[in-house]
C-alpha cells in the first residue's frame, strides 16, 4: 500500500485571504486519491468561518506530491517540492461580498420619458447609505430629488449634469453590500515569519490593489464642503445667468448649501478684484479718456444656446398645443366694484393678521377671476372637458366631461413659464383660493413644485397683466380646451346711467377655446357669465361654498 501525502489547494469564489501557497495541513491517504477526494470534501463542508480562520493562522507553504511507484516493482515514498502550479486559484482578502446592481430611474409622473440631470451628489468610488441623495433631477417642469434604495459602493454613473436621462434605463450602478462582516486583521506581534511569495501572486496582488482603488473624475472639481453644489434651481438659473461656477462659490448655507447671497457676493468680489486690476494696468494718459458712444464698444455675435429643460419641455408641449384649431373671443370687463370690495376685505384680512398660518396677508383680484371661471364651469361643463381623439381607426372622437375644476395658473419664475394647478377650486372660498395661490408661487420662484403640484389642469388662467399687455392671444394646454388671459387694468373715463363721467377700473379678458368641440356662441354665453361675477362680486359671494 502506498502512502503519500496529498496538497490541497482549495478555491472559492466567496472566500479569499491574500497570502501565498497556503495550506490546511498534512492529509495522509491510506487508501489511495479516493481517501484524499472524500477527506477534502468533508473539509470543504465545515464553513466559510472555520476556514477564514485556519487561512489566516496558516503562512508556511507545501508542496506535497502522491507517491510514485518505483522502477524495480516495489513501493516508494516520494516528496516533490516543486513551485504551485501556474493555474491554480489563490485565497485573497476581501472586505465584504458584494453585487454590482444597475438602479433604475422610476417614473417620477404621470406620462414623463425624461428627466434632465441637474445635479449629483455623489461620485463613483463613494459611499452612499439607504435613503442618502443620489443626485437631483428636473421633469415637466418639476425638480425632485432621488435617493438611493441601497447601502453599498457607487461605481458608474450613467450621465453627467444637464444630460437627459430616460425613466426607466439604468442611470447609476451601486456595488451592494451583502453580508456586512467586520474585517478581521492579524496581530502583527502574533503573526508568523512570512516566506518569500512567488512572482505570479506578487503580480496577482498589484492587480487586485489598483482594483480596489476607486476611480477618480479628474475633470471634477473638488467640492469645498458635503453640499458644497447644492442649491435650489433659482440659485442655479441665478449662477448660469451671472457666468458663476457654483462649485468655486462657498455656501454660507446649511451644510455649506450656495444661497442667492452668495452668488452676488462672490460677483461684487469679482468685479471689484477686476476693475483693481484693470486701474492698475492702464496708463494714466488713457484714464480721462470719454467713455465710447452707447453701444460702439458691444459687439454682437451668433452663438448658439442649448434650451433649458424647462425651456424644452414648453418647445414639446407648445408644439403640439398649436395642432389644436384655436378661436379667440375678447370682452372688456368692469373691475370698479371689485376694487372697492377687495378693498374693504383686505382691511379685514389686516384686523385679524397672526390669528391664522394659513391666511394670506391680503387678495389680490386672481383668487376673485379664478372663482368667478369656476362658476361658470358648472353652467358651460364643455370648456372644463378634454377631447378623446380614439386611438384606433374605427374609433369616433369624443370628449371627456371631468367632475372637479382644476384650475392651472400660469406662473413667471427664475426657470421660466410654469403652470401650477388649484385642485378642486368649487369647494373653495376666495381666502382658500388666495392662500393656496401663495403657497404655489413660494414654491415656484424657490423651484420646489413637485410632479403633483402641476398635474391634473383642467382649465388654465394666464395673467399677463401684472407684467403688461392689455391684449393677448393665449395657447391652449395640452389636455385642454380653453384658456383665458387677463390683460393689464386700466383707469379710463365713462358716463354712468346719468350720463355722469366717472372714474372705471377696466381689464381686457382674452380667450382661447378649441374650435373643435367649442363654438363661438358657447364660449362668449361663458365669458359673459365670468364678466357679470366679476363685475357683481355679491353675486360671488351669494354661491360660495
Amino acid at each position: 500500500m502506498h502512502i503519500g501525502q496529498a496538497h490541497l489547494l482549495l478555491s472559492t469564489p466567496s472566500l479569499s485571504v491574500s497570502s501565498a501557497n497556503l495550506s490546511f495541513g498534512h492529509l495522509i491517504c491510506k487508501k489511495g486519491s479516493q481517501r484524499a477526494s472524500e477527506q477534502a470534501e468533508m473539509f470543504l463542508q465545515r464553513g466559510s468561518r472555520l476556514l477564514q480562520r485556519q487561512l489566516r493562522t496558516s503562512q508556511a507553504t507545501v508542496r506535497v506530491a502522491l507517491g510514485r511507484k518505483g522502477g524495480n516493482g516495489t513501493s516508494s515514498i516520494g516528496v516533490i517540492t516543486t513551485a504551485a502550479p501556474a493555474t491554480g486559484r489563490w485565497f485573497t482578502e476581501s472586505r465584504r461580498l458584494c453585487a454590482l446592481k444597475p438602479v433604475l430611474l422610476a417614473d417620477i409622473g404621470e406620462g414623463i420619458v425624461e428627466c434632465e440631470v441637474i445635479q449629483w451628489f455623489v461620485e463613483p468610488g463613494a459611499r452612499v447609505e439607504e435613503f442618502s441623495p443620489l443626485c437631483e433631477v428636473q421633469s415637466d417642469k418639476a425638480s425632485v430629488e432621488i435617493t438611493s434604495r441601497f447601502t453599498g459602493t457607487v461605481k458608474k454613473l450613467y450621465y453627467e449634469a444637464g444630460e437627459m436621462a430616460k425613466v426607466g434605463k439604468p442611470f447609476v450602478d451601486i456595488d451592494i453590500d451583502i453580508e456586512a462582516g467586520e474585517e478581521a486583521e492579524v496581530p502583527a506581534a502574533s503573526a508568523p515569519k512570512q516566506e518569500p511569495q512567488p512572482q505570479q501572486h506578487q503580480q496577482q496582488q498589484q492587480q487586485q490593489q489598483q482594483q480596489e482603488q476607486p476611480p477618480v473624475m479628474a475633470s471634477k472639481p473638488k467640492q469645498k464642503g458635503p453640499m458644497a453644489t447644492l442649491a435650489t434651481p433659482a440659485v442655479r438659473h441665478l449662477s448660469r445667468e451671472l457666468g458663476v461656477d457654483i462649485a468655486d462659490i462657498d455656501g454660507s448655507g446649511k451644510g455649506g448649501r450656495v444661497l442667492k447671497e452668495d452668488i452676488l457676493k462672490f460677483v461684487q468680489g469679482r468685479e471689484a478684484a477686476a476693475s483693481t486690476s484693470a486701474t492698475s494696468a492702464t496708463p494714466s494718459s488713457q484714464l480721462h479718456h470719454p467713455p465710447p458712444p452707447d453701444g460702439s464698444a458691444a459687439v454682437q455675435t451668433e452663438t448658439r444656446v442649448p434650451l433649458s429643460q424647462t425651456q424644452h419641455m414648453m418647445f414639446k408641449t407648445m408644439t403640439r398645443s398649436l395642432t389644436i384649431p384655436h378661436f379667440l373671443y375678447a370682452d372688456e370687463v368692469d373691475f370698479s366694484d371689485l376694487v372697492s370690495l377687495r378693498g374693504r376685505l383686505n382691511k379685514v384680512l389686516a384686523r385679524s393678521a397672526g390669528h391664522d398660518d394659513l391666511q394670506p396677508a391680503k387678495l389680490s383680484y386672481l383668487p376673485f377671476i379664478i372663482k368667478a371661471v369656476s362658476l361658470a364651469l358648472y353652467q358651460f361643463p364643455i370648456l372644463n372637458a378634454r377631447v378623446d381623439a380614439g386611438t384606433d381607426a374605427g374609433d369616433r372622437p369624443s370628449v371627456v366631461l371631468r367632475s372637479q375644476h382644476n384650475i392651472g395658473v400660469a406662473m413667471d419664475t427664475p426657470q421660466g413659464l410654469l403652470v401650477p394647478v388649484i385642485k378642486n377650486v368649487g369647494a373653495l372660498n376666495i381666502v382658500a383660493i388666495a392662500a393656496e395661490l401663495v403657497r404655489l408661487q413660494a414654491l415656484a420662484q424657490a423651484g420646489k413644485l413637485t410632479p403633483g403640484d402641476m398635474a391634473g389642469g383642467t382649465i388654465t388662467v394666464s395673467n399677463i397683466g401684472n407684467i403688461g399687455g392689455t391684449y393677448l392671444s393665449p395657447v391652449i394646454v395640452e389636455r385642454e380646451v380653453a384658456i383665458l388671459g387677463i390683460g393689464r387694468m386700466r383707469t379710463v373715463p365713462a358716463f354712468d346711467e346719468n350720463d355722469a363721467v366717472v372714474k372705471k377700473h377696466v381689464c381686457n379678458f382674452s380667450w382661447s377655446a378649441d374650435h373643435r368641440v367649442v363654438d363661438g356662441a358657447t364660449m362668449a354665453r361663458a365669458a359673459d357669465v365670468v364678466r357679470r361675477v366679476v363685475e357683481e362680486p355679491d353675486v360671488m359671494v351669494m354661491h360660495l361654498r
